[in-house]
Protein backbone atom coordinates (compact mmCIF):
# COMPACT_ATOMS: atom_id res chain seq x y z
CA UNK A 1 0.00 0.00 0.00
CA UNK A 2 1.45 3.37 -0.71
CA UNK A 3 0.05 6.49 1.20
CA UNK A 4 -0.96 9.47 -0.41
CA UNK A 5 -2.02 13.01 0.98
CA UNK A 6 -5.36 14.64 -0.22
CA UNK A 7 -5.20 17.87 1.28
CA UNK A 8 -8.96 19.89 1.89
CA UNK A 9 -10.04 23.55 2.73
CA UNK A 10 -12.19 22.28 5.31
CA UNK A 11 -14.45 19.72 6.56
CA UNK A 12 -18.69 20.63 6.60
CA UNK A 13 -18.29 21.84 9.98
CA UNK A 14 -15.89 24.51 9.36
CA UNK A 15 -13.06 22.54 11.01
CA UNK A 16 -9.50 22.28 8.29
CA UNK A 17 -8.15 18.49 8.36
CA UNK A 18 -5.47 16.60 6.54
CA UNK A 19 -6.74 13.67 5.27
CA UNK A 20 -4.69 10.74 3.37
CA UNK A 21 -5.79 8.11 1.82
CA UNK A 22 -4.46 4.28 0.42
CA UNK A 23 -3.99 3.22 -2.89
CA UNK A 24 -3.16 -0.39 -3.94
CA UNK A 25 0.66 -0.50 -5.56
CA UNK A 26 0.44 -1.13 -9.31
CA UNK A 27 -2.64 1.45 -9.64
CA UNK A 28 -3.20 4.00 -12.11
CA UNK A 29 -0.31 6.52 -11.67
CA UNK A 30 -0.61 10.49 -10.43
CA UNK A 31 -0.45 12.99 -12.84
CA UNK A 32 2.89 15.34 -12.10
CA UNK A 33 3.19 18.90 -12.11
CA UNK A 34 5.36 19.58 -14.54
CA UNK A 35 8.84 20.95 -14.07
CA UNK A 36 10.43 24.42 -14.20
CA UNK A 37 13.87 26.24 -14.33
CA UNK A 38 15.92 26.51 -11.14
CA UNK A 39 15.62 29.07 -9.28
CA UNK A 40 19.46 30.07 -8.68
CA UNK A 41 20.13 33.07 -11.74
CA UNK A 42 21.61 31.70 -14.68
CA UNK A 43 21.03 28.18 -14.16
CA UNK A 44 18.41 26.35 -16.89
CA UNK A 45 17.99 22.81 -14.60
CA UNK A 46 14.50 22.00 -15.24
CA UNK A 47 13.57 20.56 -11.33
CA UNK A 48 10.53 20.11 -9.17
CA UNK A 49 11.70 21.96 -6.34
CA UNK A 50 12.93 25.75 -5.75
CA UNK A 51 16.24 24.73 -7.10
CA UNK A 52 18.33 21.45 -8.61
CA UNK A 53 20.02 19.59 -6.77
CA UNK A 54 23.35 21.79 -7.14
CA UNK A 55 22.06 24.88 -6.10
CA UNK A 56 19.95 23.65 -3.42
CA UNK A 57 22.98 22.78 -1.36
CA UNK A 58 24.85 26.15 -1.73
CA UNK A 59 21.36 27.90 -1.01
CA UNK A 60 21.36 25.54 2.33
CA UNK A 61 24.49 26.48 3.02
CA UNK A 62 24.11 30.23 2.22
CA UNK A 63 21.27 30.24 4.88
CA UNK A 64 22.58 28.95 7.70
CA UNK A 65 25.54 30.89 6.88
CA UNK A 66 23.73 34.27 6.83
CA UNK A 67 20.23 33.81 7.31
CA UNK A 68 19.84 31.88 10.21
CA UNK A 69 20.18 33.27 13.68
CA UNK A 70 23.39 32.36 16.12
CA UNK A 71 20.49 31.12 18.80
CA UNK A 72 18.81 29.26 16.46
CA UNK A 73 22.18 27.59 15.36
CA UNK A 74 22.71 26.71 18.88
CA UNK A 75 19.57 25.35 19.77
CA UNK A 76 19.46 23.31 16.62
CA UNK A 77 23.06 21.75 16.50
CA UNK A 78 23.86 18.07 15.29
CA UNK A 79 22.55 16.77 19.01
CA UNK A 80 18.80 17.86 18.17
CA UNK A 81 19.25 16.18 14.62
CA UNK A 82 20.08 12.69 16.19
CA UNK A 83 17.14 13.16 18.84
CA UNK A 84 15.10 13.92 15.77
CA UNK A 85 15.65 11.25 13.81
CA UNK A 86 15.63 8.70 16.77
CA UNK A 87 12.20 10.43 17.42
CA UNK A 88 10.67 9.98 13.87
CA UNK A 89 11.95 6.64 13.34
CA UNK A 90 9.84 5.02 16.84
CA UNK A 91 6.95 7.63 15.80
CA UNK A 92 6.91 6.87 12.20
CA UNK A 93 3.29 8.38 11.45
CA UNK A 94 1.52 12.06 12.06
CA UNK A 95 -0.06 11.83 15.88
CA UNK A 96 -2.69 13.88 15.11
CA UNK A 97 -3.28 12.44 11.94
CA UNK A 98 -3.24 9.05 13.74
CA UNK A 99 -5.32 10.29 16.87
CA UNK A 100 -8.31 11.73 14.03
CA UNK A 101 -7.69 7.69 12.22
CA UNK A 102 -5.54 8.60 9.70
CA UNK A 103 -2.52 7.12 8.75
CA UNK A 104 0.17 10.02 7.08
CA UNK A 105 4.28 9.85 7.43
CA UNK A 106 5.78 12.07 9.83
CA UNK A 107 7.81 14.94 8.17
CA UNK A 108 8.21 17.42 11.31
CA UNK A 109 9.31 16.66 14.80
CA UNK A 110 7.88 19.32 17.12
CA UNK A 111 8.31 20.66 20.64
CA UNK A 112 5.40 21.00 22.31
CA UNK A 113 6.59 23.45 23.93
CA UNK A 114 8.79 25.73 21.80
CA UNK A 115 12.63 26.31 23.34
CA UNK A 116 12.00 29.55 23.36
CA UNK A 117 9.71 29.51 25.96
CA UNK A 118 11.66 27.22 27.89
CA UNK A 119 11.11 23.61 26.32
CA UNK A 120 13.92 21.07 25.68
CA UNK A 121 14.44 18.48 23.73
CA UNK A 122 13.30 15.62 26.07
CA UNK A 123 10.91 13.03 24.42
CA UNK A 124 7.74 14.34 26.79
CA UNK A 125 7.70 17.40 25.07
CA UNK A 126 8.16 16.50 21.34
CA UNK A 127 5.19 15.09 18.63
CA UNK A 128 5.69 13.86 14.98
CA UNK A 129 3.82 16.02 12.69
CA UNK A 130 2.92 15.75 9.15
CA UNK A 131 3.76 19.07 7.08
CA UNK A 132 -0.16 20.28 7.16
CA UNK A 133 -0.55 19.72 11.06
CA UNK A 134 2.79 21.46 11.92
CA UNK A 135 2.34 24.20 9.41
CA UNK A 136 -1.79 24.80 11.66
CA UNK A 137 0.24 24.66 14.82
CA UNK A 138 2.12 27.50 14.00
CA UNK A 139 -0.05 29.73 12.11
CA UNK A 140 -2.68 29.41 15.59
CA UNK A 141 -0.02 30.18 17.45
CA UNK A 142 0.82 33.07 15.14
CA UNK A 143 4.88 32.61 15.80
CA UNK A 144 5.25 32.50 11.84
CA UNK A 145 4.58 33.98 8.52
CA UNK A 146 5.38 37.52 10.32
CA UNK A 147 2.13 37.36 12.22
Amino acid sequence: MVVSKNRTRGEPDGRKSCRAFLRPEGGEKMPRKPKHPCGYPGCPELTDGRYCEEHARVMNKRYEKYGRSPEAKKRYGRAWKRIRDSYAAQHPLCEQCLAAGVAVPVEEVHHKTPLSEGGTHDRGNLISLCKSCHSRIHAERGDRWGR
